[in-house]
């Protein structure tokens, strides 16, 4: 069976419930076991007769029924309970499930497992779905018993019980399980049901597959659908469209088309969910070519007669969005109006976001007056981006305005909306203005994260304030956040800056304590700082160690020392960089030139760099 999907702490020894006891308050455990209500108990009170009980529980008369059955404590409760299951012709079940709900609020006490899957067993087998469904979800709620334990309880109480009410409880359960966000829970009982013999059914394990990918876990996902197939369950279209999604956000696209093909071998055609799960996968999947493939797929869906719906086109305009390419986009846009497909928020929220991240912003503010204009609220994404876009043009007063038209369009800035102002206000200068707003969003009780902090320590350090950049680092690990990369990329660099390469080092060697892995750029930096202070030893020495660390020097780690030797006159030792850089397959970018024009050119010195003519370009 395929257990490792589920740790392995989840699978108890069958028919045991470890730890039960522990699980369950004192005062809540019970009193009792089925078998003792019928061998403890010698001087039980005599029962009134059927037809009397019944029309007491109809009537809902408890004081009576106290006083003719003698129901004081949870024990005669129980007793009560067990002798009515075990009556010939069967009690009726909804009368006996309203004398357990009855108990439940006199008595603080839950039922014996036993005694509670007796009662399970006689709703389904009177198929009383909706109200077994209800008391499952009463189990699956206070976590009551573990699901080993009723599974062997199921399996043991009844051997007349036909197996379909069995697994219809199973299936139930798991649902239940799934419904109240007992993930661990509801993994235990799918894999353990095998054991059992129970049959599951797509009712349950689809919403099991579900929230497994909405929880990150598609690789659990995966391992519990193979075992489903392997079972014998037959997976529906929505198990398909659901796992298609999963393999789509595990970033596993090939297995996503693979099972996107297997659609009609399970006798199913692929509808528009279908084909918009894989279309998003592709869209969101990143590098060249994406949106060409998701363009095929879409004409293929077209040529199968199915009609793409507001859904498609929203997330083929967020792929060219993000694609760079709003023009695409827009397209995609009047084609979606022309068909009759009236715009969502969503659709107008990625052109914006897509529009002002190419510096389009009166476009988009142009975007966002229309979606007013057909009684649609932009949300906070739309004001964000277009806060954003005024910010990373340097207008700082208009983005300030549309900050407070969002507050009264009474939209709530957020923690991005602050951090994307705060960060504007750093990078023009204006690093007073940034901690002011800093305050003011903590006043307002939104707190600030890793963006933002960075945001600040960015700001003050490029105003040469490393003491007000180290009280803010004091902050952020009193308040719990951690710092990361870009935090002691800005901290090296800006040290570097100053000269302090002393300081800058104990950072490297921090971020390898805490467990921050450093990048291409944070070497860089330090190895730029060692140059200028004219420390060629330590700047090599310091490459040796990126290069240790299994990054090797790239163009930007050659034209840092290939300036320094420029600027010492060493144009030799620059030329030698030259060739080796060449000879690692590293492609000269426009700082290269401008160093080889400037540093070796100009001074008389042509690079001895056989077919690439570097004294002619230059």
């Amino acid at each position: 069976m395929l257990i490792s999907a589920i740790p392995s702490h989840l699978l108890p020894v069958q028919g045991s419930s470890p730890n039960h006891r522990s699980m369950v308050p004192r005062h809540l455990r019970p009193l009792t076991t089925l078998s003792s209500l019928f061998t403890s108990k010698p001087h039980q009170p005599r029962l009134p007769d059927v037809e009397t009980l019944t029309s007491l529980l109809s009537k809902q008369q408890w004081s009576n029924l106290e006083s003719l059955t003698g129901v004081t404590t949870p024990t005669s409760f129980f007793s009560l309970l067990g002798r009515l299951l075990s009556l010939s012709p069967p009690f009726p079940p909804l009368l006996l499930l309203r004398l357990t709900r009855w108990a439940r609020f006199r008595f603080p006490t839950p039922l014996p497992l036993p005694l509670h899957c007796s009662l399970l067993l006689s709703l389904s087998s009177h198929k009383h779905y909706s109200q077994l469904r209800s008391e499952l979800h009463h189990m699956s709620r206070f976590h009551l018993h573990s699901p080993s334990s009723i599974l062997h309880s199921l399996s043991v109480s009844s051997p007349s019980i036909r197996r379909e009410s069995l697994s219809i409880i199973a299936d139930m359960l798991t649902l239940a399980l799934v419904n109240t966000s007992h993930l661990d829970s509801a993994l235990e009982l799918f894999f353990r049901s095998g054991d059992y013999g129970f049959r599951l059914s797509t009712l349950s394990i689809n919403p099991l597959l579900s929230l497994l990918i909405k929880d990150g876990k598609a690789s659990v996902a995966e391992k519990v659908f193979e075992n489903m197939l392997r079972r014998k369950i037959g997976p529906n279209l929505i198990t398909l469209n659901t796992m298609i999604n999963g393999f789509c956000k595990a970033r596993k696209l090939g297995r996503a088309c693979d099972l996107f093909e297997d659609v009609k071998s399970w006798g199913f055609e692929p509808s528009v969910v279908t084909y918009n799960t894989l279309l998003d996968g592709y869209c969101k999947k990143g590098g060249a070519g994406k949106m060409y493939k998701a363009d095929a797929l879409l004409k293929e869906m077209v040529s199968k007669g199915l009609k793409p719906n507001v859904v498609t086109f929203n997330i083929l305009i967020d792929g060219y969005c993000k694609d760079l390419n709003c023009k695409a986009a827009l397209a995609i846009f009047y084609e979606m109006k022309r068909q009759g497909i009236s715009p969502s928020s969503v659709t107008y929220s990625s052109l914006i976001t897509g529009f002002c991240g190419e510096g389009r912003v009166d476009e988009a503010v142009g975007l966002l007056r229309e979606l007013e204009s057909f009684d649609l609220v932009p949300d906070s994404v739309c004001y964000n981006s277009i806060i954003n876009g005024f910010c990373k043009k340097g207008m700082m007063g208009e983005a300030k305005i549309w900050f407070h038209e969002m507050v009264n369009r009474k939209t709530k800035p957020n923690v991005i909306t602050y951090s994307t102002l705060i960060d504007g206000y750093c990078r023009h200068g204006m690093a007073s203005e940034a901690f002011d707003l800093k305050i003011k969003m903590e006043q307002k009780g939104i707190h600030p994260n890793i963006w933002t902090y960075n945001c600040v320590i960015f700001g003050l350090c490029k105003t040469g304030d490393m003491k007000g950049a180290s009280e803010i680092l004091d902050e952020m690990k009193q308040k719990g956040v951690r710092a990361n990369l870009v935090t002691y990329n800005v901290l090296i660099r800006a040290l570097c800056v100053q000269g302090n390469t002393t300081k800058a080092i104990e950072l490297l060697d921090e971020m390898y304590e805490v467990g921050v892995e450093p990048e291409h750029l944070t070497y860089n930096s330090l190895i730029e700082g060692l140059c200028k202070k004219g420390n060629i030893k330590a700047a090599l020495n310091m490459r040796h160690r990126m290069e240790n660390a299994r990054k090797h020097a790239n163009v930007a780690t050659y034209n840092v020392l290939m300036k320094y030797y420029c600027v010492k006159g060493e144009l030799s030792e620059a030329n030698e960089l030259l060739n080796e850089m060449l000879e690692n397959g590293l492609v000269p970018n426009r700082v290269t030139y401008d160093i080889i024009k400037e540093g070796m050119v100009e001074k008389g010195y042509t690079p001895d760099v056989k077919g690439y003519g570097f004294a002619d370009d230059c």
